[in-house]
């Protein structure tokens, strides 16, 4: 089953195409990943699958739901976190996720605010009002919002940018235990840590798809550099970053005792990801 299908969805803004005839199925009870630079287009489509932008043309489905016709009855089930937290500065934390939850109709929501607050280690600053938080804490504040309904898809557009690392940890063992109970994640970044914690990634650039893979085979796209020291003498050869590549170039030197260092130096998923959106450049100028 599918969670989210995407077909030619297509967006303009002005002269610019932010979104070009994209089609995208994302699988129930995963961790999606966005990626790609500013400007790519990941958070129109975000605004897109949440109901908060129109299409010019293509459709999508949201739990099956028209993200616009069905905008009401969808976002009883999803949470929505925005890049920039759509916060009440002068209410407190625990007033704002109140409110959130409130709308909701959240059950027994006294105990999961204090539940929420706990785990995004802001119990100390529950009453505290928003406007007095840092940037990474206010967005902490805004996850607690976008997840005290217990949504069964979770749109979360660039979630831990200005969070520390403890947090950011914390962060994805969440996303990946709600994950296992079947809730879908979809998130978009440009930070390729976290693109590596994704079950799948889509690379964006310029409203297009250049790939779509889990991160283990967008890794096997890059290259190895393979240093081999015999008697002093250096040798530097560049094979596919592939088990198998390796084997076959070492099987050149049959592991002879005289080999002191094997050094493996591969490509990076940033590097992979410029490559990848290098060679579609110099497709789109040829």
């Amino acid at each position: 089953m599918n969670a989210i299908e995407i077909v030619k969805l297509t967006k303009y803004y002005g002269k610019i195409c932010a979104l070009n005839k994209m089609s995208l199925d994302v699988p129930e009870g995963t961790i999606y990943g966005l990626v790609g630079p500013n400007g790519a287009g990941k958070t129109t489509l975000i605004k897109a699958l949440v109901g908060s932008l129109q299409p010019d043309s293509g459709y999508a489905k949201v739990l099956d739901l028209d993200p616009l016709k069905d905008k009401w009855k969808l976002r009883q089930q999803i949470g929505y976190m925005p890049q920039s937290p759509a916060l009440y500065d002068d209410l407190s934390a625990r007033n704002n996720i109140l409110f959130f939850g409130k709308g909701q109709h959240v059950p027994d929501l006294q105990k999961k605010v204090d539940e929420i607050l706990s785990f995004a280690e802001l119990t100390k600053r529950a009453n505290d009002a928003v406007r007095t938080f840092s940037g990474g804490m206010k967005k902490r504040v805004s996850l607690c919002c976008a997840l005290i309904h217990n949504p069964k898809i979770i749109f979360l557009d660039e979630p831990t940018a200005a969070v520390d690392p403890h947090l950011k940890m914390q962060s994805w063992i969440l996303f990946r235990k709600l994950a296992q109970k079947g809730v879908t994640i979809f998130v978009s970044t440009h930070q390729m840590d976290e693109a590596m914690l994704c079950d799948q990634v889509t690379i964006l650039r310029n409203g297009e798809i250049l790939a779509v893979d889990t991160p283990q085979n967008i890794l096997k796209l890059g290259k190895t550099n393979v240093k081999i020291i015999t008697n002093n003498e250096e040798k530097v050869s560049v094979i596919d970053s592939t088990p198998q590549s390796l084997a076959d170039e070492l099987k050149k030197y049959g592991l002879e005792k005289n080999i002191s260092s094997v050094e493996l130096h591969s490509d990076t998923i940033e590097d992979i990801i410029l490559s990848i959106v290098q060679e579609k450049e110099k497709g789109n100028k040829s």
